[in-house]
């Protein structure tokens, strides 16, 4: 199993790159990670004693809770899903099953299990791709130097039915088909030159290329609460002679189609029965579970009606998940004994005592996390790798406006954040995405006619900007 081990400082250093502050949150994390790695250090037998701990993160909106979980994922290179709790019912009820979330993680797993499988067999996949490439170009430049017939043969033989090749030909006592001669080496040389040189990137040529359309099943796409209904579609429609497999037919170009053949050398080449085996093991070992809106299922006293009803069901339902149960999946039983469970609530109304006990006690890590202020978001704007004032430049750059933000054009909406939370609901630093596209909004209009410009966002700049909004009650309401 390949994880990144980082020491519990590391990853609190890590992860300073993308989030501010919240300290107590993100050493708990690291923590949790780090015993992953010790867990793996310790004899066999005591090894499967170890039990994870869970974490649950309090606080409000827009803190920093799935910033923190999702880099935790990422810098642990492990499968990562992120859920609401609210999306889930009871069993019996319609809405999604809470067995949906392992088999999402597995689903995960894979995914990551294989572009790093991929990843390792890109060079091989590229080479037999480019040979296959050349070698249809070089058919169709000798199709095109063939002299066109004069008249159609006087009675085109019958044909066996699509998809059966000479095997339909055989069968049916027709004649077979002759597979083209071999181009001479002469020619294929002069296209390998040309296509590494990229002279043969706007060539066109017909490719069969995978059709991954499944009749009926995209009649369920997108419809609420029927995700495990299209996914159980998809694999029995996959399993179908004739389903899986299916090509069509299209016309791209030669740099799209190196791509196209890239990817399918590259599953020839990999182990597909070896990656399920990694992604099970990964998910059972390393996964982690962002259970978002947890409070939105704790039961209220007295509630037994309505909405209400089946919230206790739910938290029920995934007991076993969270404790350890093994859970049925198509690529085999996956079990969730060590997958590391991080919930999440602003528990506003609810409170945490209002879960049922035998869940509290599945996460006996509590970290609170402090709501955010005008420093921080100062911190926020200027500091992390991502910050949205970098992202904002860089778009602009893209049409060669070259802009400049002050240090006090940061302090201006940092405050104007900071009081908009202060007078409306506090949604944390997501604040901040409405105050910054309000300051931007003109000059991202703009900025397609302004090529090789530079511009400085000042504290003016962003005043002018948003003056008219704070000056109006109701429209700085609608707007931020």
């Amino acid at each position: 199993m390949t994880t990144k081990s980082f020491t519990p400082r590391e990853l609190v250093g890590e992860l300073d790159r993308y989030v501010v502050g919240q300290h107590k949150a993100k050493k708990a994390v690291a923590i949790a990670l780090r015993n992953r790695w010790r867990r793996q250090q310790v004899s066999p037998e005591l090894r499967e004693e170890i039990a994870p701990k869970n974490i649950l993160m309090i606080g409000p909106t827009g803190v920093g809770k799935t910033e923190i979980a999702r880099r935790l994922a990422k810098l642990a290179n492990a499968p990562f899903v992120k859920v609401e709790a609210s999306k889930f019912t009871e069993v019996g009820y319609v809405g999604r099953d809470v067995e949906s979330i392992v088999r999402d993680l597995v689903e995960q797993g894979l995914h990551l299990v294989k572009a790093e499988a991929i990843e390792n067999v890109k060079t091989r996949a590229h080479e037999a791709a480019e040979e296959r490439l050349v070698v249809m170009l070089a058919h169709k430049r000798l199709a095109q130097d063939r002299p066109t017939p004069s008249a159609p043969p006087p009675s085109a033989p019958p044909q066996a039915p699509p998809g059966f090749g000479n095997l339909g030909q055989l069968l049916m006592g027709m004649p077979q088909s002759q597979p083209p001669p071999a181009p001479p080496e002469s020619l294929i040389t002069e296209l390998r030159t040309k296509l590494r040189a990229g002279s043969l990137d706007d060539e066109t040529l017909e490719l069969d290329v995978a059709d991954d359309q499944m009749p009926l099943v995209h009649m369920f796409s997108g419809m609420q609460g029927m995700e495990d209904l299209e996914k159980g579609l998809r694999d029995a429609f996959s399993s179908v002679p004739g389903m899986k497999g299916r090509t069509k037919r299209r016309r791209v170009k030669a740099k799209e189609a190196l791509r196209v053949l890239e990817a399918e050398e590259a599953q020839k080449l990999v182990d597909q029965d070896a990656i399920v085996r990694e992604a099970v093991e990964r998910t059972e070992q390393a996964g982690i579970v962002f259970l978002d809106e947890i409070d939105k299922i704790a039961g209220r006293q007295g509630a037994q009606h309505g909405p209400d009803v089946s919230r206790e069901g739910v938290q029920r339902d995934l007991l076993p998940i969270v404790e350890g149960s093994t859970v049925n999946t198509k690529y085999g039983p996956v079990k969730t004994d060590h997958v590391l469970f991080i919930a999440a609530g602003a528990f506003h109304v609810a409170k945490v005592s209002d879960l049922i006990p035998e869940l509290q006690g599945r996460f006996p890590i509590r970290v609170e996390l402090e709501s955010l202020g005008k420093a921080d978001f100062v911190r926020i704007l200027k500091e992390p790798k991502n910050a949205l004032t970098r992202q904002y430049q860089a778009l602009l750059r893209t049409e060669g406006v070259e802009v400049t933000i002050t240090d006090d054009a940061i302090e201006a909406m940092a405050e104007h954040a900071s009081e908009a939370n202060e007078r409306m609901e506090n949604i944390g630093a997501r604040r901040l995405h409405t105050i910054l596209e309000a300051v931007f909004e003109e000059l991202s209009y703009k900025a397609a006619e302004m090529g090789g410009e530079a511009l400085t966002v000042d504290r003016p700049y962003v005043e002018e900007r948003l003056r008219p909004i704070l000056k109006n009650e109701d429209l700085s309401r609608f707007i931020l």
